[in-house]
């Protein structure tokens, strides 16, 4: 039997073979969608993708990993099946940290792990600073765990976020969401994701698409294109990674993010970060590969994250109920 938790639907189980169930989790707009792997009173382990992917994002890998594990991989609001955010609200970091808390406090985990990949890793790392005590272990996929951006920078980007909503509400009360082919909506993927194979397209079409008259419309908020208003810089990002308590693991691809979408003046930025969790006794690993990897080619990410998960978790946790059943 799955846990029956308050508000929380597990819909669609899928043979016991597979283990897999469709969660849902009630928010005021709607509901946070996502999958679900392993046994009820696994190790629980979130997992969060990155930007305008889904959860599918994880099917790949979540199978070669540790079974003794819970994984819950959620699609963040205005992605895969999720519910957009209400009209004029942003997608940006404080109200993706604010899901994050809505779905473990819906679950009722008190401690627990987390897996994410690019933009889901900057939500972690982020998490795990402001919640420490909860977060026992941080796996960083192709993502530093958070993005500054330079100071001098931030009101231009700013006043570029507003704008943009403003033409985007303006042009939105003319226009209806583009139909595509199925054919069509895959090109269209892969020609904006060059770093996604063929298979990874359909993956994330799985949970990216929704059949409508003529077709199929791509399910994610064109909102989260609009630029994030909400900054940091890289001191502000270093002083919140020093409260992170979770061991760390942080996995980059040799032609991933820094390779591909950090500019030159930036590489100091995420230089500061991986030499802070280096001092921090955090693992750095690099590993061949573009920035989806562990979707592409999980066989290459899933001993290091596995590796990590028994050593760091489930080792633990074993000699905590040693030490608890020697003084029982």
């Amino acid at each position: 039997m799955m846990q029956a938790l308050k508000g929380v639907r597990y819909l669609n189980t899928s043979t016991v073979k597979q283990a897999v169930s469709e969660l849902s989790v009630p928010v005021p707009w709607g509901e946070i969608r996502g999958k679900v792997w392993g046994p009820d009173h696994g190790r629980p382990v979130l997992c969060l993708h990155g930007w305008a992917d889904n959860c599918g994002t994880f099917n790949t890998l979540i199978p070669l990993l540790p079974k003794e594990c819970r994984y819950v991989a959620v699609d963040l609001p205005g992605h895969g099946r999720s519910s957009h955010r209400p009209p004029g609200v942003f997608y940006s970091f404080p109200l993706y940290l604010m899901d994050v808390r809505r779905v473990v406090d819906a679950l009722q985990w008190s401690k627990f792990s987390i897996i994410g990949h690019s933009m889901g890793g900057n939500i972690a790392g982020m998490f795990s600073a402001l919640y420490p005590e909860e977060v026992d272990a941080l796996i960083l996929l192709d993502s530093f765990g958070f993005l500054p951006t330079d100071v001098k920078r931030i009101p231009k980007v700013i006043r570029k976020g507003l704008d943009e909503m403003l033409q985007f509400e303006k042009r939105t009360e003319e226009k209806e969401r583009r139909v595509y082919t199925y054919e069509k909506a895959a090109e269209r993927l892969l020609a904006v994701n060059r770093t996604l194979s063929e298979r990874s397209v359909h993956t994330l079409l799985e949970r990216g698409l929704v059949q409508v008259e003529g077709g199929f419309v791509f399910t994610r908020d064109f909102r989260i294109n609009l630029t994030n208003i909400v900054r940091i810089s890289v001191e502000q990002s270093l002083e919140m990674q020093s409260n992170i308590k979770a061991s760390g693991l942080v996995v980059l691809a040799e032609d991933g993010f820094e390779k591909v979408f950090v500019e030159q003046d930036q590489k100091r930025f995420t230089s500061a970060l991986l030499q802070a969790y280096r001092d921090r006794n955090h693992t750095v690993a690099r590993v061949a590969g573009d920035h989806h990897i562990h979707l592409n080619n999980p066989e290459v990410v899933a001993p290091l994250v596995s590796d990590f998960l028994r050593t760091k978790v489930l080792a633990q946790s074993d000699e905590l109920k040693d030490v608890l059943t020697s003084k029982l």
